[in-house]
C-alpha cells in the first residue's frame, strides 16, 4: 500500500556515496588556464601565469571590456551559522557549475581563504565534493602570494610608524594612542596582545601592541574595495595610524611610504583566474573577515567577471545579517554594484540546531525542532528582500536528511512566499544544482538590479548603528559603553563621521551573544567601541567580544594535513 512517506521518498533520490574531498580534488582533470581564460574572451597573452593552473589577469583587460555592459550579478548568502556547516560556497560553485551544464556563459567570484583557518578549525576553504575550486592545495597555501604580499605592506608600515616615532617623533604621535598594530596570516592567540621595544634605547621604544590576522587587516579590506592602482594608493594614504598629543589622526600618507606599499601590492592587485571541477572560471581574489570586515571578494575580481560574463555567481561572508548587509551598504555602495538576485543557503541540520539540537544529534529525524529553527530562515529571507533582493532558498541536502524533514523546508518557503530548490552540488557537481541554476536565472532576468541601502552615509553614526540593529537583527535598541561613546564623539570632531557602518558582530547569532541561536527578540545590541577604517572607507562599530587573531581549537587541521615523498597532500578538505 502506497503511504504518504513513500510519495515524499520518491520525490528526493538517494544521494551517492562520494571520496573525500582531496581525493576528488587531485583526481580531477584540470584545463591549461589559458584555456579556461578563453571561455571568457581573454586571450593567453593577457594572463600572468603561475604555473599550468593559475593566472593572473593583466591590467589592460579591463581597459578592453569597461564599457560593456554589466552581466546579472547573483548574490549567495547563508542562515545563520553552526558548527554542523551550511555549505555556502559549495553552494556558490555548484550553482555556477550548473550554468555551465544548461549552456550558459558564466563565471563565479570567490574569495581567497587564509591559512589561520586552513589550519585551524576549517581544514580549507575552496568548496566541497564535486563542488571545489582547483588547485584546491594551493588555493588553499600560498596561491599567487597575495596574502603574503599584504602581509608585507602591513608591516611596513607598522615599521615605518614606530621608526617615526623613534626618531625624534616629527608627527608629535601620542605613543599611547597608536592605532595601527601587525599582521600574520595564522591563528596565534599568544600574538593578540605584546610588548615590544624592550630592551635599550637602541631597540625602539617599548609600547604595547599586538598582532591582528591578515584577513583583518585594513590592508586587506581596501585591497578588496580599490578598483585600481591609484585608488589603492589613495586609500591606503587616508588609514588612520594613530592619533598625536592634540587629539588629531595621523594619516598614513604623513609617513611618505604609501609607495613602496603599493610596490610590494603591484601584482596582488590583479586579479586571479583558476576554474572549478567542471571547469567554469572563477575569480579567486581577496579574502577580508566577514565579521569585522566587508567579508567578499575583490571589487576588481566582481566588476571584471561582470563585464566577461552575463551571469556570475559571488558570495558574501556568513549569514544576511553580516555578509550580505556589508555586500549591499559597503560594497556595493562603493563599487556601484547592481545584484539581481540571491540565493539564501539552508540546510536541515543548521535549522535543527537552531530549534534546539546539539550538534551530536542533528542526524537524527526531528521534525519540530526544524519547524522551531524554520524561523531563523524566515529572518534572512525578511533580511535579502529589506535589500531589494529577490530570494531563492536552496536547500543544500545532507545524506541524513529524511524526506518529511524536506518537505517540511519546502513548504515553509511556500507559505512566506518564496521559491526553494533542492540542492546536490556537493554529490552531483553543476548535474546537483540545475533545478537551482534554471529558477534563479528566471528570476535576476526579470530582475533589473536596485539595491536598498536604507541609511544615508550623512547619518549621525548612531542612527546609522540603530538602523541595522533594528532592521537587520531585530534587536530592540542599541546601548554603548563610555569608550563607545567617546571614539563616536572623537570620529564627528575629525570629520570621519560620513562613512557606512561596518557591524563588528559574531557570526553565530542574529544577536551580539553566540549563545543565542534561531531568531532571538527582547534584546538590545551592545556597542563596546567605534573606530574608523579610513582608507577601506567605513566606520566599525565593535560589538560583543570580538578577536581579530583567533586561537587555534584543541584539535586543529594542522595536526591532520601532511605530504607524503611524492608530493601528494593529504588532510585538507
Amino acid at each position: 500500500m502506497k503511504t504518504a512517506q513513500t510519495d515524499l521518498a520518491a520525490r528526493y533520490k538517494d544521494l551517492p556515496s562520494i571520496p573525500s574531498d582531496i581525493e576528488i580534488s587531485q583526481n580531477a582533470v584540470m584545463k591549461p588556464i589559458a584555456e579556461i581564460s578563453e571561455q571568457l574572451g581573454v586571450l593567453a597573452d593577457d594572463l600572468e601565469q603561475y604555473g599550468k593552473y593559475k593566472a593572473k589577469i593583466e591590467d589592460n583587460v579591463w581597459e578592453s571590456v569597461k564599457d560593456r555592459p554589466d552581466g546579472k550579478l547573483i548574490l549567495v548568502s547563508a542562515v545563520t551559522p553552526t558548527p554542523a556547516g551550511e555549505g555556502k560556497t559549495c553552494t556558490s560553485i555548484g550553482l555556477a557549475q550548473a550554468f555551465g551544464q544548461l549552456g550558459v556563459k558564466h563565471a563565479l567570484a570567490l574569495r581567497e581563504p587564509s591559512m589561520g583557518p586552513t589550519f585551524g578549525i576549517k581544514g580549507g576553504a575552496a568548496g566541497g565534493g564535486y563542488s571545489q575550486v582547483l588547485p584546491m592545495e594551493d588555493i588553499n597555501m600560498h596561491f599567487t602570494g597575495d596574502l603574503h604580499a599584504i602581509t608585507a605592506a602591513h608591516n611596513l608600515l607598522s615599521a615605518v610608524l614606530d621608526n617615526s616615532i623613534h626618531f625624534d617623533n616629527p608627527l608629535e604621535i601620542d605613543p599611547e594612542k597608536v592605532t595601527w598594530r601587525r599582521t600574520i596570516d595564522l591563528c596565534d592567540r599568544q600574538l593578540r596582545n605584546a610588548e615590544v621595544g624592550l630592551g635599550s634605547k637602541f631597540d625602539g621604544f617599548p609600547h604595547k601592541t599586538g598582532f591582528d590576522i591578515v584577513a583583518a587587516s585594513e590592508v586587506m579590506t581596501i585591497m578588496a574595495l580599490a578598483i585600481d592602482m591609484s585608488d589603492l594608493r589613495e586609500r591606503l594614504g587616508r588609514i588612520v595610524v594613530a592619533y598625536n598629543t592634540s587629539g588629531k589622526p595621523v594619516f598614513a600618507r604623513e609617513l611618505n611610504c604609501i609607495g613602496s606599499l603599493c610596490v610590494i601590492l603591484k601584482d596582488a592587485l590583479k586579479p586571479n583566474l583558476v576554474q572549478t571541477c567542471e571547469h567554469t572560471p572563477v575569480f579567486v581574489h581577496c579574502g577580508p573577515f566577514g565579521n569585522i570586515a566587508h567579508g567578499s571578494n575583490s571589487v576588481r575580481a566582481t566588476r571584471l567577471a561582470l563585464k566577461l560574463a552575463p551571469y556570475v555567481v559571488t558570495e558574501a561572508g556568513f549569514a544576511a545579517d553580516l555578509g550580505a548587509e556589508k555586500f549591499v551598504n559597503i560594497k556595493c555602495r562603493q563599487a556601484g554594484l547592481k545584484p539581481n538576485g540571491a540565493v539564501l543557503v539552508a540546510t536541515i541540520r543548521a535549522l535543527k540546531y537552531h530549534g534546539g539540537v546539539e550538534k551530536e544529534d542533528l542526524s537524527a529525524e526531528n521534525v519540530e525542532a526544524l519547524k522551531i529553527g524554520c524561523e531563523n530562515l524566515r529572518t534572512h529571507v525578511e533580511n535579502l528582500q529589506k535589500y531589494g533582493l529577490p530570494v531563492i532558498v536552496a536547500i543544500n541536502r545532507f545524506p541524513t536528511d529524511t524526506p518529511e524533514e524536506l518537505d517540511i523546508v519546502r513548504q515553509f518557503c511556500e507559505e512566506i512566499g518564496v521559491e526553494s530548490s533542492l540542492s546536490e552540488v556537493v554529490a552531483r557537481g553543476g548535474e546537483g544544482g540545475l533545478d537551482l541554476a534554471k529558477k534563479i536565472k528566471r528570476i535576476v532576468d526579470e530582475t533589473p538590479g536596485t539595491p536598498n541601502f536604507y541609511y544615508d552615509n550623512s547619518d549621525p553614526i548612531r542612527n546609522k548603528i540603530e538602523t541595522i540593529a533594528r532592521e537587520i537583527y531585530r534587536a530592540d535598541g542599541v546601548d554603548y559603553t563610555e569608550e563607545a561613546e567617546v571614539s563616536i564623539s572623537r570620529l564627528e570632531q575629525n570629520n570621519l563621521a560620513d562613512l557606512p557602518i561596518c557591524m563588528a558582530k559574531t557570526q553565530a547569532s542574529l544577536s551580539d551573544d553566540p549563545k543565542k541561536r534561531n531568531a532571538p527578540r527582547g534584546w538590545r545590541l551592545q556597542v563596546r567601541d567605534v573606530k574608523v577604517s579610513n582608507g577601506a572607507g567605513f566606520i566599525v562599530a565593535l560589538t560583543g567580544k570580538m578577536m581579530l587573531m583567533p586561537g587555534m581549537p584543541r584539535e586543529s587541521a594542522v595536526q591532520k594535513i601532511d605530504i607524503d615523498s611524492n608530493g601528494r597532500i593529504t588532510g585538507l578538505s
